[in-house]
């Protein structure tokens, strides 16, 4: 464990001696983005934090970059062997001092005021576990892309919800209540350390951790409706790879089985419906029309009726499959420009 330097800092309303919101960092393979996902942490509105930076035995410069260019004594660097996405966010949890974890993605960032306006909220509502808010989608090169990562439901979460529609929408966006975490943890046979997030998930860990939280936890999510959150469409990441995707998807939903079976049987196919549409969505994003057409006549083979809760989206990703599928490659990335 490395810990940085010391900088000035002050907060009136809060005790020097610990943190209350604790900043959960993985860091693997993102020296271009990293900085910039520091700064808008260090930058915020709402100072009494600690960031634990988890390098996951990154192979780039990202850790030499941050020793370099950071110095701050809320900044610790936790060193461990690779473990992926859901180990690292494991170990920062562990490690975390605050009342509140949040999570940041290092190839995303915040909007200055984003852990001001979670915590003006939870604080004088403890009966919510959880609070997020919509997500400003960027691309490659930190350009806006003009939508919104945003739910269609903005109020009184059921476990339903979290599970089906996953209003959450990606892992930079949360702010979450360390009892509540601590109310998820387990082992496995294989680990010989707490777990919160699911590490044998390579994908969907997210959603599996919301939907453990809201089923055995019974706690409240709020919903912030502004995009403190900027996330990034990396055609690179985790998410571009559709089959393994729909794997540990489907991973999950058998571990849902083993501990809420009642719960899979009425939502499992609807929520499979829903996961479909998505992964088509992703496969016209990357430009290849076959695969969303063939996952598009699987989602709505499922489960028809559930993909008219938002028939525009799912008749906007049909026509958009279809166009892909005949349209000439140099008139593809126009398409492309309007749908996320």
């Amino acid at each position: 464990m490395t810990n940085m330097k010391n900088t000035d800092r002050s907060d009136s309303d809060l005790s020097d001696k610990e943190p209350l919101v604790s900043v959960v960092i993985p860091v693997y393979n993102v020296e271009q983005y990293i900085e910039e996902a520091l700064k808008s942490v260090l930058s915020q509105s709402y100072t009494n934090l600690e960031i634990i930076i988890v390098d996951d035995e990154s192979p780039d410069q990202s850790i030499e970059l941050i020793k370099n260019t950071f110095d701050d004594s809320r900044i610790q660097i936790i060193e461990q062997k690779n473990r992926g996405l859901a180990g690292a966010r494991n170990t920062g949890i562990r490690h975390a001092k605050g009342e509140y974890v949040a999570f940041l993605d290092s190839d995303d960032h915040w909007q200055n005021s984003k852990l001001e306006k979670h915590l003006a909220f939870m604080v004088q509502h403890p009966e919510y576990g959880v609070s997020f808010c919509s997500s400003m989608f960027i691309d490659e090169q930190n350009r806006p892309l003009g939508r919104l990562q945003q739910p269609k439901k903005k109020y009184d979460y059921r476990a339903s919800d979290i599970f089906c529609r996953n209003p959450i929408g990606n892992g930079s966006v949360p702010v979450i209540r360390k009892k509540i975490l601590d109310q998820i943890e387990f082992k496995s046979d294989d680990k010989d350390h707490t777990q919160y997030f699911d590490e044998s998930l390579k994908q969907s860990e997210d959603i599996d951790c919301w939907t453990r939280i809201a089923i055995l936890t019974g706690t409240k999510f709020h919903y912030i409706d502004e995009p403190l959150t900027n996330y990034r469409l990396n055609s690179g990441g985790l998410s571009a790879d559709v089959d393994k995707q729909f794997e540990t998807w489907s991973a999950l939903l058998e571990k849902l089985e083993g501990y809420a079976p009642l719960f899979a049987k009425e939502y499992g196919p609807i929520a499979k419906a829903f996961q479909y549409r998505y992964l088509a969505r992703r496969c016209v994003f990357q430009a290849q029309g076959a695969p969303a057409i063939k996952l598009m006549w699987r989602a709505l083979k499922t489960r028809p009726l559930a993909l008219c809760y938002e028939p525009v989206k799912t008749i906007e990703t049909l026509l958009a499959s279809l166009a892909l599928s005949i349209m000439p490659t140099s008139m593809q990335k126009k398409l492309l420009e309007r749908f996320i």
